[in-house]
């Protein structure tokens, strides 16, 4: 028994020794994306995802996947695109952190948030 559970052990270490060699993200947190490029799809009449965390100096790329033209704005209005048909896209690197809230300016109704963390 003891040799039996020696070997659990044993292949139980192996296998964790295998996986990734990451650090743990603390509880509640979304670790951040590295700096570089990441993308919204505007589908169905919304942002997907509607939350993003990324690092200063990642460029998001939205493209317009929906059948009706689409914008997207900043809530305070510092930045945005125009009318996007579909298949268009817009980017836009961020560059300070902080949240920035959009929406579309066509249909208020769709918003979304992108957080930006410090490297």
């Amino acid at each position: 028994m003891k040799t039996k559970l020696s070997l659990i052990l044993l292949a139980v270490m192996l296998l964790a020794a295998c996986g990734p060699k990451a650090g743990p993200t603390p509880a509640g947190t979304l670790a951040p994306i590295q700096s570089g490029e990441d993308k919204v799809s505007i589908a169905n009449f919304a942002f997907d995802p509607g939350t993003l965390t990324i690092t200063t100096g990642t460029t998001v790329t939205w493209t317009n996947n929906d059948t009706a033209s689409h914008n997207v704005t900043d809530d305070d209005g510092s930045w945005g695109s125009n009318r996007l048909a579909k298949g268009d896209t817009f980017s836009f690197t961020f560059t300070k952190p902080g949240t920035f809230s959009y929406h579309c300016g066509v249909h208020p109704s769709m918003t979304a948030t992108i957080t930006v963390v410090a490297p």
